[in-house]
Order: structure tokens, then sequence, then C-alpha cells
């Protein structure tokens, strides 16, 4: 074949996900790489969705998704932060997080935009502004604690920059966002018209009492934001592919034309069972309390280990520091870790600008208390 397409993403790299998932199953490893729990979903759940499957629900739904999931979304966002979003508006299903993301920035990215993220970032942001013509504005995140310099994102700042995007609480770090944060923020994008995408997919998974600090609680942000969120990461149903986007409606008339044409609807069966479901809130406020649970099964099982680590504030992600065990490279130890103990993580340098390494990976506790202790028991020797 003569003819060749030219890449959009030239130097796209198989997802480390991907890999490190590939590599678990090769060596029949305990795998707390990848971002999904192994536990079951809620039976009221399923029983929800089985009903749906056999009701008048298995042909397209409405493009921004049924009515009745959307207002659902509006009353919990109401209920958890005190914000009215309409649902007819200002609110559209997406076929997952991802999906919202990409969309919001193919919506409002045109070539030579600038877009701020902060590294280390989920790995979808990128290649979307890329996708675009759009050129992403790399800033590392501070310290230990994963801190936003913001003297340093204002100095990025210029007409040039179209939007910037946040993730709280924040994979893969584990950390979240303050009020001072958000205030910050607020103040400083006042004078400007750059945009705000929020990915708040983990907003159900704050721990120790802190709260999630939504961009919808702030006015002055929350006017130019397009907000991401995730059923799949909130009720265990990563596989049913399945979230949302909020935004003012200005925004979200210009998201649902790039949407219309990605995807047209999701799942409608899907939307009808966690349309039911959600009438319950207590189903997504006593989310924070079980995986904290997890979260505190984890670090006291390798309490005595030699891994140095601050207990993640948010997402059901761990950072765990090797560097008193072993000088390797994070991608070498994480390779090392998998193939000679049994138990997969994820090296956090390939999120960091200029892949910097500071012996950190990342393990994922949304896991059954039988694997997490398995997984402990093998880290604790190492």
């Amino acid at each position: 074949m003569s003819v060749h397409p030219v890449s959009k993403l030239p130097n796209l790299e198989q997802s480390i996900f991907s890999k490190m998932s590939a590599l678990a199953v090769k060596h029949n490893a305990i795998n707390l790489s990848q971002g999904f729990p192994d536990f079951e979903v809620d039976p009221e759940l399923i029983r929800a969705m089985q009903q749906s499957l056999h009701g008048p629900y298995n042909q397209y739904a409405p493009m921004a998704g049924i009515y009745s999931l959307r207002e659902a979304i509006a009353e919990k966002t109401a209920r958890c932060y005190g914000q009215s979003y309409h649902p007819e508006k200002e609110i559209t299903l997406t076929a997952g997080a991802t999906q919202a993301i990409y969309t919001a920035i193919a919506s409002t990215v045109y070539p030579g935009d600038e877009v701020v993220i902060f590294k280390p970032a989920y790995d979808c942001y990128e290649p979307s502004i890329l996708a675009q013509g759009g050129i992403p504005k790399l800033l590392q995140l501070k310290g230990p604690d994963f801190s936003i310099d913001w003297g340093e994102f204002q100095k990025v700042l210029n007409p040039k920059t179209r939007m910037v995007i946040l993730n709280t609480p924040h994979n893969p770090s584990g950390t979240i966002l303050k009020e001072a944060d958000l205030l910050q923020l607020q103040e400083i994008l006042s004078p400007t018209d750059t945009l705000v995408l929020s990915d708040e997919v983990y907003e159900h998974l704050v721990f120790d009492g802190a709260s999630h600090q939504s961009v919808s609680k702030y006015p002055g942000l929350k006017e130019r934001s397009f907000i991401c969120a995730s059923f799949g990461k909130t009720f265990h149903i990563t596989g049913w592919k399945m979230g949302y986007c909020m935004a003012p409606e200005v925004f979200m008339n210009e998201f649902r034309k790039i949407h219309e044409f990605v995807v047209f609807s999701v799942n409608h069966p899907a939307q009808r069972a966690i349309a039911q479901y959600m009438q319950e809130p207590s189903r997504y406020e006593g989310l924070s309390e079980l995986f904290q649970q997890k979260r505190d099964l984890f670090l006291e099982g390798i309490r005595d280990s030699r891994f140095e680590f601050t207990p993640a504030e948010g997402t059901y992600f761990q950072l765990l520091n090797f560097s008193k065990i072993s000088p390797l490279s994070d991608l070498d130890f994480a390779q090392e870790l998998l193939q000679d103990k049994g138990v997969a993580g994820i090296p956090i340098s390939v999120f960091n600008l200029n892949r910097q390494d500071h012996q950190q990976l990342r393990f994922c506790f949304a896991k059954k208390t039988d694997t997490l202790k398995r997984a402990c028991e093998i880290l604790s020797r190492i």
C-alpha cells in the first residue's frame, strides 16, 4: 500500500495501564495497577439494570441523556455542593468521563490554543489537546504534597491560554485541592477568558473528614467550567462506561455539537438503572467511609514494611515510596516487583513532567479484603 496516514498523535506510546495489566495477566500477579474494583456491584443496581433491559429501553436514549437521570444529577449536585444546574440545558450523559473530557476539549480548543495541565496527570488530557491542534502547557506539582505553585501558574497565563485542567481528588497522587486553592484560582482567572475543565470523577472518595471542593461551589469558576464525572468510579461499574458533564448552557451547547457526532447517545438501559438507583442518596454518600476503610486496611498491612507513604486524601490510589528498598528507577522497580514478587503497581514518572522519577509507585486499593491482604503480605516481605 502506497498511501499512509499522517498521524495526529505520532509520539503516542502504549498506555502504562495496558502495559502493566497485560504483564499482570502474563505473570499471574495481583493487579493493583489499573483503577477498577475487583468486588461485586451492589445487587440493587444489578436488579435495576435487569429491569431496564426487560423494559422498553433498548433503543436510543435522547441525545443528551434521559431527563430523569439528568434531574437526579442536578439534585445530587444541589445536595452535595449547594449549586444549581438545569437538567435540560446544562447536563449531558456521556460514555464515561474520558469521553466527557475529550468532548469538552474538542468543543472549545482550537489550533494554537494553550491548555495548562498540572503534572503528574491522567494520560488522556494531552492527546485530546494535541488532536485538536492545541498546545499543552505542562506544570509540575510541587513537593510531597503535590501542591500547585499558583505564582508559577499565573506566569504562564497569556491571551492564548484557552483552558486549565484540574483534577481533584487527584489521580495519581491521591491528594485533594483545598478551598484556598480554588479561591486563588478564581481570583487569578477573574480578569481572563480562560476556561476550566474539572475532572471530578473521584468526588465521592474523600477521606478523614475532608470535603470535596467542586469548582461548582465557586461562582467565578462555575461560570467558566466544564465538570466531568463518572458513575463508573462512583458505583464500581467501570465497564458500563457511564459518565456525565455539567457546564453553563452557552458551553453545553457547544459540547453537545461534538457529543452528537461522537456517540450521539449513551447506554439507555444503564441510564434508567442509575436514575432509579440514585433515588437513595446514601448510595453515594457512604462511599468515602467504604474506601477509607480499604485505604486503612492496606496501609495497616504494610505498616512494618520498608515503603514510605503519606495516606491518600482521596481517590482509591495510594502512593508508596521505595527509595529505602532499591536504587532502581520506578519503571524498573515496578517491573521487578511484578515479575519477581507478583504485585503490579504503576510507576509515577510516566505522568511527571520530563519523566521526573521520585521512586514512587501507585497502587489501587479498590479491591477485596483478601486481595489487599495477599498484596500486603508480599509488600511487607520486600
